[in-house]
């Protein structure tokens, strides 16, 4: 007799409730004196107000700004765009008096897709990137969600990315040491353009800096639902934004990886990857299972979940210890992954 039918029956498991994770206590007294707005989802009903008020709202600096006196080169380029697209902006910049082929960071904003613009970016990254590493940029102004829908935004990245490599020459920077990056939407769309450049023989990325990406168009991980009216970017917003961007075919079951690259059945052949996320945030769970995802295929991924987090936590508190731990971590990898180059 088996000594397993002398045993009292194991109790049916009982679910576990999705608790709300904790905050760290520095970041959570940040965003409660930032007010429910901080946390106001984006809805539908109230997106194109949204997008209103962001695009008002958000600084747009001048070319002029960008140089700063001198200390940046800085010039607004337009080059050609996807077949029987408009032309796309790209604004590159790279701190003056320094000769040389330099490493290029080809980045791409956030805004979820549906608000955002490539200048605004700048100033932080030419900051905290370009000067200490001796790097040029090039933040790539795509169209937005609802107004143009995939595959409008990563085509326009990737029309960006191919003229970047084509004129490496003109622009003074090694086109063997391009990385690709962007945070948020920006994030999403860099693993995109990663697929998309392996895909059709394109240029190769030297890495892929995938900050809080937004992967998963499915909207349905446990930290999507225990971020749910938490978090600065919650599964309304999300949702809102995904259903922006694909319109009818939002969740098809056939959506491609370039629009969602959760989506991806094979991630091999991926340029190294950073990518990081707060533990307390919804896109917390798809971040993490896309670095699994290259690893089991025998890729480079360097994942930092950041413990208490939420959404845009460096830049709503960016004098936070774990903001300024991020940042570091952050500028390690980019040195390191351009060292290998």
């Amino acid at each position: 007799m088996d000594l397993a039918d002398d045993l009292p029956a194991r109790p049916a498991p009982v679910p576990t409730p999705r608790q709300a994770p904790s905050l760290d206590p520095e970041l959570a007294a940040v965003l409660e004196g930032l007010g429910p707005a901080a946390r106001e989802p984006v809805t539908p009903e109230n997106l194109a107000a949204r997008q209103e008020r962001d695009a008002a709202a958000r600084p747009r600096p001048t070319v002029r700004q960008l140089r700063d006196g001198g200390r940046f080169e800085a010039e607004e380029l337009r080059v050609p765009g996807p077949p029987n697209a408009p032309d796309v902006t790209l604004v590159a910049a790279r701190p003056a008096g320094i000769t040389g082929p330099l490493p290029l960071l080809y980045y791409l904003h956030g805004g979820g897709m549906v608000t955002g613009n490539a200048w605004s970016v700048l100033p932080r990254i030419l900051r905290e990137w370009a000067e200490p590493l001796g790097l040029a940029v090039v933040s790539a102004e795509y169209r937005l969600a609802p107004g143009a829908r995939y595959p409008a935004a990563v085509e326009d990245c990737y029309a960006g990315l191919l003229w970047v490599a084509a004129h490496a020459a003109d622009l003074g920077v090694d086109p063997d040491r391009i990385v690709i990056g962007g945070k948020s939407a920006g994030g999403g769309l860099a693993a995109a353009l990663a697929l998309l450049a392996r895909d059709r023989r394109g240029p190769r990325p030297a890495g892929q800096l995938l900050l809080c990406p937004m992967l998963d168009d499915r909207n349905d991980t446990v930290s999507s639902h225990q971020s749910a009216g938490i978090d600065t970017w919650d599964r309304i917003s999300n949702a809102t934004a995904w259903q922006a961007l694909l319109g009818d075919r939002y969740g098809a079951a056939d959506l491609p990886a370039y629009a969602a690259p959760a989506r991806a059945a094979d991630l091999s052949g991926l340029p190294p990857a950073y990518l990081d996320v707060g533990s307390a945030e919804t896109l917390r769970d798809e971040a993490v299972a896309y670095a699994q995802g290259i690893w089991q295929a025998g890729g480079q991924a360097e994942l930092h979940v950041w413990p208490g987090a939420f959404h845009g936590f460096d830049t709503l508190a960016p004098a936070a210890a774990l903001s300024r731990d991020a940042r570091g971590a952050r500028t390690r990898w980019l040195r390191r992954v351009l060292a290998r180059t």
